[in-house]
């Protein structure tokens, strides 16, 4: 239902986490709260309801579905409590995981935590935690709910101080968790006429104009188009990111052209006398549509980033990657930044922009992607590239040039993680094992050793594949990373192999 018009601040829509500045007021507190990129429509009372519940409730979730600004209320909120923890305010980003045994090491990386040999993560966390006062930002946990309710149930159990505040699409279903469901933007009721003046006053107009402002300067709400914008929020059943994916059509469409393509696309869904749809299908029918208005070489593009788990460079490396025979990838590049479907950009140091997808877009690109028939072949380039770049780096890690080197593998680590789960799971065995051997003292030097040694133990089931070279090289990066975690007989025995196929 329509509904009335709710006093609107700034901040942002959709459900990727772009970014919130350090907070201001009160004494400095250290985060890792991203930079504010764009403005926050409305919310002003989600966040102070938010706010509040989080002082009294140690666990607070904020729960609904894709795309209706869950991780951007999350960050309105801490980056206005932030300054109520003495010990930190952590975003853990999760979206990128696909492993539920790395929830924990997540965690422990945010935090700087290194694992104590013999002993199990999370009590290395529990030590960590237990006599400050922070606050742990998980963000999409829906697809890894089992492992975020053990972690943060055993975290709270022993943290006094410790407050979580997670987003997700569902319960985590730990006992003392609060539930906040997040709303729809305010709405407008298209049925009755309103002026353009008073048209503005609801949230989700307000997030229209905004964003459309962004691809089209000088957008208004006029008494010619204040009708289609009254349609296409009302139809958008005032979701941010479906709001947002249209706006961005307002390049190159009228406002009464977008609403008439929607209505057109949405009709279909609608085949069996409903006239409303799930908040889901509202999501997917938008991203439809809008993906429908890319030309081919923005289609293959946006389908090969989305094999990209934490983002991607605009330039270096990045352009052999997305071919530099394709010469129009950087016009369809930024046809895709001004449609809404890339976000969060990340200005790198001396190598271009970095851009990543919004999950909920990243998911929905990978789907296209798969049914484009080309999937297997991009995944196998971006784990080539990413082969490439660990071997590059491997000797540098030895060298005065280590620290460089370090941080950039730690920002791809996602991406790193992604090629070797593809690896792994595709049978490339000696290609995952090669990559193993290259990041071995990344993962030694930047505590990722429990999951270093997860991978390079995966490698050795198969070692009857494996040439002796490559065998010897991942059997003693599986000794190195077992040291500490397992008993010396277990941690001699790949030493041992290593040892006799080096002989």
């Amino acid at each position: 239902m329509p509904d009335a018009p709710r006093q609107t601040s700034k901040s942002t829509a959709d459900d990727s986490g772009p970014a919130f500045g350090p907070p201001e007021r009160g004494r400095t507190t250290p985060h890792n709260l991203p930079l504010e990129l764009s403005s926050l429509v409305g919310r002003s009372l989600e966040v102070q309801d938010v706010g509040r519940l989080i002082a009294d409730n140690r666990l607070l979730t904020l729960v609904g579905p894709g795309g209706s600004g869950k991780t951007r209320l999350a960050l309105a909120v801490a980056s206005g409590i932030a300054h109520d923890f003495q010990d930190g305010t952590w975003l853990v980003e999760l979206a990128p995981l696909s492993d539920p045994d790395l929830v924990p090491q997540a965690v422990a990386s945010v935090l700087g935590v290194r694992g104590t040999p013999g002993a199990a993560l999370v009590d290395a966390l529990r030590v960590r935690l237990a006599s400050e006062e922070t606050l742990l930002i998980l963000d999409n946990c829906e697809h890894l709910v089992g492992a975020c309710a053990d972690l943060t149930g055993a975290l709270l159990g022993s943290c006094p101080d410790l407050r979580v505040l997670a987003t997700s699409r569902e319960a985590l279903g730990v006992p003392g968790e609060t539930l906040y469901p997040v709303p729809p933007l305010s709405l407008p009721d298209p049925r009755h006429l309103q002026d353009a003046e008073g048209l503005a006053r609801y949230e989700a107009a307000e997030l229209f104009v905004e964003r459309s402002r962004a691809v089209r300067p000088g957008f208004e709400i006029t008494e010619q188009n204040a009708s289609a914008v009254a349609q296409i929020c009302y139809r958008l059943d005032g979701m941010p990111l479906a709001i947002e994916l249209a706006a961005a059509r307002a390049r190159i469409l009228l406002a009464e052209q977008i609403s008439e393509r929607l209505e057109g696309s949405f009709a279909l869904l609608r085949s069996g006398g409903r006239t409303t749809m799930p908040h889901h299908k509202t999501l997917r029918a938008t991203m439809d549509w809008s993906h429908d208005l890319l030309s081919e070489e923005e289609r293959a593009l946006f389908g090969r980033l989305s094999v990209f788990a934490g983002g991607v460079d605009t330039g270096g490396r990045g352009d052999r990657l997305r071919g530099r025979r394709h010469r129009g990838s950087g016009g369809a590049g930024a046809a895709l930044r001004a449609g809404g479907q890339i976000s969060r950009p990340d200005v790198g140091a001396g190598r271009g922009v970095r851009y990543r997808l919004l999950e909920t877009v990243r998911q929905f690109g990978r789907e296209k992607l798969q049914g484009s028939g080309e999937g297997a072949r991009i995944h196998r380039r971006h784990a080539g590239f990413f082969v490439g770049l660990a071997e590059e780096a491997e000797p540098e890690l030895k060298s005065h040039a280590q620290v460089g080197w370090l941080e950039r593998l730690e920002k791809e680590h996602d991406n790193l993680r992604a090629a070797m789960r593809w690896l792994l799971e595709e049978g490339e065995i000696e290609t995952a094992a090669r990559l193993a051997w290259a990041l071995r003292l990344f993962w030694y030097v930047r505590g990722h050793q429990r999951e270093g040694y997860r991978y390079t133990a995966q490698t050795l089931l198969r070692e009857g594949v494996l040439p002796t070279g490559v065998l010897a090289r991942a059997a003693c990066a599986a000794g190195l990373m077992s040291y500490g975690l397992e008993s010396h007989e277990r941690t001699r025995r790949p030493c041992g192999t290593s040892r006799r196929r080096w002989r």
